[in-house]
């Protein structure tokens, strides 16, 4: 599969302008570095928003999805340093998903990502990720390289900015990553779930995104 591993975590958010400059200092500096260094996580990609809410968008990539739920990973949200602390207790608007690579075809990943995130129907989950499938084909769509498809587990897709006891309906929700090679060339890809009128009816949101930079686990000293 383009996509490494079979296990992703998708977070999103926004930042107060007074904070911004300083959260990109922390993202690039110490937290990205600091995720991917956990046993099982493979690499991130942080990306910025060309078309989309929240701003902020990072996905990162595991060897499997149990890397999500493993004492390494829940040690390291339970060990936050002091600037993580400080930055995460600013985020606004926060999407957190602890997510299964269900569906990754094409070759490689673009310098642009488009996202669809939908709501599965009770009982329709094998109806609708047969459907996915069908679309998610890269090779007639100029641009595109690799089309993705990931659905979280709604006991661990909590915010981690949230109560825990707060409802989050949005916890099971599934998103579609479109990964292209310019901003301008996903519009046209998104069309095929945004237009369609099986899958209308379930999106939540859609979004573009330019990617700001990414880094694997062999890049690490």
């Amino acid at each position: 599969m383009p996509m490494a591993g079979k296990g992703m975590l998708l977070t999103s958010m926004n930042i107060d302008a007074a904070h911004e400059a300083e959260f990109n200092r922390w993202y690039d500096r110490e937290h990205l570095e600091e995720r991917v260094a956990i046993d099982g996580f493979l690499e991130a990609r942080r990306y910025v928003a060309h078309d989309g809410n929240p701003k902020y968008l990072s996905l990162y990539s595991t060897k499997n999805f149990e890397v999500l739920d493993s004492p390494a990973y829940r040690t390291a949200l339970a060990n936050q340093t002091a600037w993580s602390k400080a930055n995460i207790a600013r985020f606004q608007n926060m999407i957190r998903a602890v997510a299964r690579i269900t569906i990754s075809r094409g070759s490689g990943r673009g310098a642009a990502l488009g996202i669809v995130r939908l709501r599965p129907p009770d009982g329709g989950e094998d109806r609708l990720r047969a459907a996915l499938a069908e679309q998610c084909d890269p090779t007639a769509l100029d641009g595109i390289i690799s089309l993705h498809l990931i659905e979280s587990d709604p006991a661990l897709s909590k915010p981690i900015t949230d109560d825990p006891s707060a409802p989050n309906p949005g916890a099971g929700d599934w998103f579609v990553l479109i990964d292209a090679t310019d901003v301008g060339v996903v519009p046209a890809a998104m069309l095929r779930f945004s237009g369609n009128i099986a899958f209308k009816p379930l999106i939540i949101s859609s979004g573009i995104y330019r990617l700001m930079w990414d880094l694997a686990k062999s890049d690490i000293g």
